[in-house]
This record gives structure tokens, sequence and C-alpha cells, in this order.
């Protein structure tokens, strides 16, 4: 998914520029502002179905409708980035994958999964920028977007033949006849629900700051480079595959080392201290070198979301993976509607525009005493990140519960849920911060399923 799209990058800067000649970068920013707005609305939606009917389907349809606008492209760009906007109601696929690896995997492998998840998306623009850049150069824009919509076709075959069903019929509440619990579905809901739990809404504060600074940035960086830094088209595909090699390394080796030397919450710290030195520098650089070595830090911050992501899958119930990875992705889902958007808007004010595409051509920017101003503002805001992060609790309590519980309780915890829920049940919090919290959640499973047991002999 993210290879076709990565193949469209100087394609994409081309149409975009060609379409909006006046304020690019705020056009930029209303249209991902749009799909990220409806990925927050359907992200738990999307979550909590997908405990209850499976991950494949819902795998198989969010890649569908991501790659869906990728061949409009060239027939329509008018219809392309509208069907961009419109799709963002499906473009949750990380909210599924993570669920996927909750499933597969036991609580100690998580942070490591995780990193090699966020590892593909890395991975997946090492090449495919610099190979759609060449092919645009050598053959046209035509053939670079019949290519990405030939791997996009790929993508959804692969998933159809090859990717396995994560969560089993006996491992679902009660398969299809299940009712969903549309509560769990709403993403306001999920919002509200966020308040209940100290752990939950510092996580949740801490995602929404850091992340809405890192969406405004993933989608204009690169018009950023073309108009501001004045780097070819070759040298930002260069950047991106050297950035992202870097990535690779930083969530695969470095994660691993980090997690298991200074602990979850210290890897998330150290993340967001990155992410700053990153925007800070990515704001006041002027000069291509400082771009260069601003990416170098910027890899080391992408550890951040995966750390997060395992702390809260360490925590959460294994019904309960979608909704709350649904939730988390909810949050981003909302920052990638505020933050191009807030990105777009200060590029406007400090009358930032993308006045030409040939570096070549454009008048030079490096006289400014602040090149990127909407960086600054990322910087600040992820500085009240690391703070919030501060308070995060570290969860050194041993974990109680049984290892069979994950793979044989099959779904006594639902029904557990919705026949002996009680008033209280929507005060329960969403991440267990103690043991005893632990050992009362796994006491009441035991006997639920000891009750049932004996009415079933």
């Amino acid at each position: 998914e993210f290879f076709a799209w990565g193949l469209l990058t100087t394609p994409m800067l081309t149409v975009l520029h060609q379409t909006f000649p006046q304020h690019t970068f705020l056009m930029n920013g209303l249209i991902h502002g749009v799909k990220g707005l409806l990925s927050f609305l359907s992200a738990p939606l999307i979550g909590a179905l997908s405990d209850v009917w499976g991950r494949k389907s819902f795998l198989l349809l969010t890649v569908f409708f991501t790659c869906a606008p990728i061949p409009l492209m060239k027939i329509s760009p008018w219809w392309y980035f509208a069907v961009i906007s419109m799709s963002g109601v499906f473009a949750v696929t990380f909210s599924v994958i993570f669920a996927y690896v909750a499933d597969i995997t036991q609580e100690h492998e998580r942070s490591t999964a995780y990193g090699l998840v966020s590892a593909t998306f890395a991975a997946s623009l090492v090449t495919s920028p610099a190979i759609g850049a060449y092919l645009s150069v050598a053959y046209g824009d035509t053939v670079v977007v019949i290519l990405a919509t030939a791997i996009a076709l790929l993508d959804i075959c692969f998933i159809l033949v090859a990717v396995p069903e994560s969560l089993p019929e006996k491992m679902r509440p009660a398969s299809w006849g299940a009712p969903i619990s549309w509560e769990q579905a709403d993403p306001f809901a999920s919002l509200r629900k966020v308040g209940q739990d100290s752990t939950v809404l510092l996580i949740c504060i801490t995602v929404f700051l850091s992340y809405l600074p890192e969406a405004g940035q993933y989608s204009s960086f690169f018009l950023y480079l073309r108009q501001v830094i004045r780097f070819t088209p070759e040298t930002v595909a260069a950047f991106i595959a050297v950035v992202g090699i870097l990535s690779i390394l930083a969530q695969t080796l470095v994660l691993g080392i980090l997690m298991r030397s200074i602990g979850n919450k210290n890897t998330i710290l150290l993340g967001l201290g990155f992410q700053i030195l990153q925007l800070a520098w990515y704001g006041f650089g002027s000069q291509p070198w400082m771009m260069w070595a601003a990416g170098a830090v910027a890899a080391m911050s992408s550890i951040t979301f995966p750390a997060i992501s395992a702390i809260v899958s360490r925590n959460a119930d294994p019904d309960q993976q979608g909704v709350v990875q649904g939730m988390i992705t909810g949050i981003r889902g909302l920052c990638n509607g505020l933050g191009p958007a807030l990105y777009g808007f200060v590029f406007y004010l400090f009358h930032v525009e993308l006045s030409e595409m040939d570096p070549a051509e454009s008048p030079e920017k490096g006289s400014a005493i602040i090149p990127g101003p909407p960086f600054l503002f990322g910087a600040c805001s992820v500085l009240l990140s690391l703070l919030v992060a501060l308070f995060i609790p570290e969860h050194n309590a041993p974990n109680l519960r049984p290892g069979s519980y994950k793979k044989h309780n099959n779904g006594a915890q639902s029904h557990l849920h919705s026949s002996q829920g009680g008033p209280c049940e929507g005060k329960e919090p969403l991440l267990e911060d103690s043991s005893i919290l632990q050992v009362r959640n796994w006491a009441n499973r035991e006997l639920t399923l000891a009750l049932r047991n004996r009415k079933w002999s």
C-alpha cells in the first residue's frame, strides 16, 4: 500500500501544483485535513467490527479504499483529490494491522512486532519515490500511475490469497451473530472514555500533541523541500530513501535494545526528545545539509509510536485490542485532519507559496529568519507532549493473567461484560493500572468460565 503511494510522490507534487496553482500549501492541507477527520470518525467503528467479524475482511476493505484514488490521478485530478478526501473513511489500515499483531503475538513480543510493522512503512519509502521520480522523467507520469495501480491490485490479491485470519471463529465474542456495541464505535464516546482512565488520558494527550505536527509534516514536507530548500526531485527521492533506511534500523534494532535496557516509558520520552530536535532543526534550517542532518534525527524519533502501541496493547484485554488500537488510531486520525490544515494555514499566514516547481527558477528563500514556521509550532507541541508523557506510569506490575488465557478463553470475557456488566461497567478503566485490577478481572473471568463449564457439563 505505501509502496504504491510512494511511487506517486513526484507526480502528486506536479498534479497538486497544476490543479491548485494558487495557495498550494493551503489546499494540500485542506485535502489531507478532510481525509484525516473522516479517518478519526471511522477508526473506532472499524476496530470494533474487526473484534467481532475478524481482521482479514477489514484489512482488505481498508487497503482497497485507501488505494482507490490512485488511477484517478490521470483520469481526473479533481476527482482524484475528492476521492482522496473521502477515502479517509477507510484509511485506517494501521488500526487493523496493530490489532492483527496483538492477536498473534505474546505481550513480550509486541514492542518488537510493532517496530517491525512501523518499519515496513519506512521500508516501502526507501526505493519507491526514487523509482517513481525516474520513471516519471523517463516515461511520463502515466506509466507511474499504471504501475502504482498494478501494485495496489497485487496487494489486494495478496491479502485474499496469502494472509490468514488472525482472529479464529472460537476467539470472537459470538461470531457473526454478536451485536455490535455502537457506543464503542462512536469516536466521541471513545474520547469521553479517555477521561475515565488516567493512563489512557495521558497516552492520548501524548499521542495528540506529538502526532499533530508529524501529520502536518507528512502532508507538506516534500513540497517544503522543493520550494524553500530547493531540492530537485532526485534529491527528494534520495532524502526519503536515506531517512527510510535509518528509520528501519531505528524501529527494529534500536527500538528492541531501548525497550530492554531503559524500559517502555523512557523509550517514549527519548523518541519525543528526538522529535523536538528534528522539528526545531527543520524550522531554523535553511541549507540542504541541515535537512539531511535533521532527517537522521527524524529517523530516531520514529520509535515513539511503536513504543506507545506496545504499552497500550500490553495492558488491554485480548477482546478489546481492536477497540483500543482503534481509539489510538482515531486520535491519530484527528491529527491527520488538524495537522495538515494547521500547517497549510501557517504556511499561508507566512506567505510561503509554491510559486515554481523548478527549483532552478525559484527565488532564494534562505534569507528568511525562520524558513519553516510550522515546524517551530510543532516543536512546541511536542515539548508539551514530552511534559505530559513524564506522568505516564511505568506499568511494572507483573501480568497475573495466565498465559493460556489469551489462547483458550474463547469469549467468556465478552459474555461476562454483556450479561453481568451492571451499571458501573462504563466506569471500568480501559487499561489496567495496577495488579489489583488485574487480579480482580482475572478472577471474574475464571469464575465465569467455571460456571459456564459446569452448566455445559
